[in-house]
Order: structure tokens, then C-alpha cells, then sequence
């Protein structure tokens, strides 16, 4: 058996299991990452992240695995997380680190070490305006990860659970699969987002790279989820959105020990 201390983080109620890697000794399998992250049976996340030996020029190197032990691709409200944790452990407040989409900077805008909450602001990789295309009632575009982003009305009420994993599935429009997104105006200027994420294959309380694709393809900076409101800034030109920057709060929620076997 073997011992693994574990940090418990979210970004706006997107939770996170984060473990502390730089000396390579995690060695967990799909298996034994989707048990960790069971909310039933295990810690409970909606992904687990392990913050890695920093590769030449950047601090470290995060690795993001979904709640279904697979590895995924690029998370938003984790990297956020991730710089966070960075930062706990003594690396900084301004960060440089290697995601699955590339190099990323994070600022560690404010944090309480008391209450353990802050807020953070993430550098996104540039998005190509070729890259967006308009299908089905909606836009697919790429953030890092795959969305598909649809105006709907009566959000706070709308099955997002089934018509996201309903159109996640449609493999004509999508052959890889796709996060899904829907977004309403609120009569305060702000745009509710509401995200179905493929390898949690459910509706998460927020999601960074949604949140990114729903203000690109929307031009509203103000965004508020389920667990809490975000900032996109971004400078948009013909062929691309660049300098793209997601700010949101995270949390530290707990620290623990798993127990498990050694392969």
C-alpha cells in the first residue's frame, strides 16, 4: 500500500483533487483515479491534476485527468487551480507553466492564506477566427478544449444535463465529441453559462475553457456560472482572438491522505 497527501481546490464549484508530483513517485492508473475522484466512493472531483517537474524556463508542468481516470485536455478552472497550488507551495505569483495545449501564465491576483481564497487570472492560448465555425444552433470552437456554445432560453430551468450529453454524442458534427454550452443574457448585462463537460459527463458548477468560448463567440466579458462569476478579456482582430485572459476565484477546500495500492 502507499500513502499520497492530496490537495482539495475549486474555481467557482469546479473541484479539483491536485497532487504535488515534482518527484514522479504518482504513479496512479485510470482505475484508481476515477475511484479517487467517485463521489460516492472516493475524494470527489470533477478531475485530478498533478502538478509536475518544471520542463526548461517554466515553473512546472500541470497534467489534468478527468473524473473518468482518462487523461483530458486542456481545463480552464484547473489551471487557474493548479497556479493556485503553485503558489501555495512557495513557486510564486507570477507563474509559467506547460498544459496540454501549450505554455500558459498565470497571476495570482489576491490571496488569503487564512481562508485560503483567492482569485486568478489565467493567460489562454490565442483562438483563430477560421477555427470557429457556426453548426447545428450553435458555435464549435476550440479554447483548449472542444465547445460547442448555444443561445437557449430559460436557462436557469433548461435540461442541461440531457440535451448536452445528447448533442456531446452527435459524432457527424462532432467525431472527437465536444463539451456543450448554453448561455442567456441576463437583464444585468451578463451572460449565464451552463456547461455539460465530456469525461465528467455531467453538468459541472463552471468550466474555464466554456466560459472562454461562450465570450468569444458572445463578445460579453461578464460571465457568471453556477458557482460564481468570471472575467474574459481578450483583443479581437479578423483573424483571431490573442491576449485571452480568464479571471475567476478559487478556493483551497481541504488537505488529505489516499491510501492505495501500489501496481
Amino acid at each position: 500500500m502507499m500513502e499520497q497527501m492530496f490537495y482539495k481546490f475549486d474555481g467557482a464549484g469546479n473541484d479539483f483533487v491536485v497532487i504535488d508530483n515534482r518527484d514522479g513517485r504518482f504513479q496512479a492508473d485510470a482505475t484508481q483515479i476515477e475511484r479517487l475522484c467517485h463521489r460516492r466512493f472516493g475524494v470527489g472531483a470533477d478531475g485530478l491534476m498533478t502538478l509536475d517537474a518544471a520542463p526548461a524556463g517554466y515553473d512546472f508542468e500541470m497534467r489534468y485527468y478527468n473524473s473518468d481516470g482518462r487523461p483530458g485536455s486542456m481545463c480552464g478552472n484547473g489551471g487557474r487551480c493548479i497556479a493556485a497550488f503553485a503558489h501555495v507551495l512557495g513557486l510564486g505569483t507570477r507563474l509559467r507553466f506547460m498544459a496540454y495545449d501549450g505554455p500558459h501564465e498565470a497571476d495570482i491576483v489576491t490571496w488569503d492564506p487564512q481562508a485560503r481564497l483567492g482569485i486568478v487570472r489565467l493567460g489562454m492560448q490565442s483562438v483563430p477566427t477560421s477555427g470557429i465555425r457556426r453548426c447545428l444552433e450553435g458555435w464549435f470552437l476550440d479554447t483548449g478544449s472542444p465547445h460547442y456554445v448555444q443561445r437557449v432560453a430559460g436557462l436557469e430551468h433548461y435540461d442541461v444535463v440531457g440535451q448536452g450529453r445528447r448533442l456531446r454524442h452527435l459524432q457527424q458534427e462532432f467525431p472527437e465529441g465536444t463539451n456543450v454550452d448554453f448561455i442567456e443574457d441576463l437583464p444585468d448585462g451578463r451572460l449565464a453559462v451552463r456547461t455539460y463537460e465530456r469525461g465528467v459527463e455531467d453538468e459541472t458548477w463552471a468550466c474555464g475553457t466554456g466560459v472562454t468560448a461562450a465570450a468569444l463567440v458572445s463578445g460579453n466579458c461578464r460571465l457568471v456560472t453556477r458557482g460564481g462569476d468570471f472575467k474574459v478579456d481578450f483583443e479581437a482582430s479578423d483573424s483571431a482572438f490573442n491576449h485571452i485572459f480568464l479571471t475567476g476565484p478559487v478556493a483551497l477546500n481541504f488537505t488529505g491522505t489516499w491510501t492505495f495500492s501500489a501496481q
